[in-house]
């Protein structure tokens, strides 16, 4: 059961419980958003629908989490779930969970996270005439069309050839200049992008640093282009967080080739071998696991805040926790390859698989081979 499935399937408890009379709400949410457990929370998935619910159908919130959580108990695919705190929803996963989580995401493959949330609504978006805003603009774009929404572009002026050339913004991108002002308004609802500007021209970096750069900062911060700090978005080492993404996606395909190499294909399954204890690749996996489940989220997140400066961090992160499982995942000596360690190369290759889609959503090239 993905994250979108679990989420349809807590809706769907909520709507039995409205239809059977044991709880009055006027207006049910769109959707329930699950999420890995916080501190204090248990199980694989946890959600405050009860809370969010508590007041319009006024009812404590722990009773309300009680009510659905008889309901979910019933449902194929949940084990247990436990109500914690004011009032969350806990939710354990029968079986192996984690296997679940990495099967689906081969399975969807670079739209894993995508879903049809926004299917049918049409978003308008609008630019200042700035590199930094055009930009902004198309990454919003992306990741709005990966929730099935239909974004409608325009510009306070047509975009320059170097960021269309360069930086890799549409083309055809329509300006919308009110006669005698010289400066775009919009025409539907959202608010105009207008980030700090860049202070310097990005286009020097060339496309993927210079989107990074300009993206990576919440839209309310400079970037750091034309100063003393500008270099770091070409460097090749750690301290550059667009290179720790673009090396742990690398190093995913140099594992899959290597094991190729050795014979053994990725999947997904325990991380450690059945009645062994826990193995520093399996504790080393649990700071990923968790950030892997949370894509679906962060697109979410960051389609309804215009905001790609999320999903950039996101990909930060995921590619940190990635790096201390990649050292165990390919036999070492003369040790065979295993189902453990098939399990964990598929579960490199299932982070590699988000890295890279979440860089093709900020419009940017992931290499296999750094």
């Amino acid at each position: 059961m993905t994250p979108v499935e679990l989420s349809r399937t807590v809706l769907h408890a909520v709507r039995r419980a409205v239809d059977a009379g044991e709880l009055a709400v006027a207006v049910l949410p769109e959707r329930v958003v699950v999420a890995p457990p916080g501190p204090g929370g248990c199980g694989d998935y946890a959600t405050n629908v009860a809370l969010q619910l508590a007041r319009p159908a006024g009812q404590p919130a722990p009773a309300l989490a009680e009510l659905l959580r008889t309901r979910l108990l019933r449902t194929d695919g949940i084990s247990d779930v436990v109500v914690t705190g004011p009032g969350f929803l806990n939710i354990s996963l029968d079986g192996d969970a984690d296997g679940r989580l990495v099967r689906d995401i081969l399975r969807a493959g670079l739209r894993y996270g995508h879903s049809d949330t926004l299917a049918g609504q049409t978003v308008e978006l609008h630019a200042a005439h700035d590199a930094r805003a055009v930009v902004l603009m198309d990454a919003v774009a992306r990741v709005l069309r990966s929730q099935g929404a239909r974004p409608r572009l325009t510009c306070a002026g047509p975009p320059e050839d170097a960021w269309v050339r360069i930086l890799g913004v549409p083309s055809d991108i329509p300006s919308d200049i009110p006669a005698g002002t010289g400066t775009g308004t919009g025409t539907g609802t959202d608010a105009p992008l207008r980030p700090v500007p860049a202070p310097a021209d990005p286009t020097p970096l060339g496309r993927d640093a210079a989107r990074w750069a300009l993206l990576h900062p919440a839209p309310h911060d400079r970037p750091h282009i034309g100063d003393s700090q500008s270099e770091q978005h070409l460097a090749q080492r750690e301290t550059n967080p667009l290179f720790r993404v673009r090396y742990a996606h690398a190093r995913t395909h140099a594992l899959l080739r290597n094991a190729a190499d050795l014979g053994f294909t990725p999947e997904p399954g325990p991380l450690t071998p059945e009645g062994d204890g826990p193995l520093t690749a399996d504790r080393d996996a649990q700071g990923l696991l968790p950030l892997l489940a949370d894509h679906p989220r962060v697109l979410a997140a960051t389609a309804a805040h215009r905001a790609p400066d999320r999903l950039a961090r996101h990909l930060v992160a995921v590619a940190d926790a990635l790096a201390p499982l990649l050292p165990s995942v390919l036999p070492l000596g003369d040790e065979k390859p295993s189902a453990a360690h098939r399990a964990r190369l598929a579960l490199a290759e299932a982070a590699g698989t988000v890295l890279a889609g979440g860089l093709s959503l900020l419009g940017i090239d992931a290499p296999e081979h750094l």
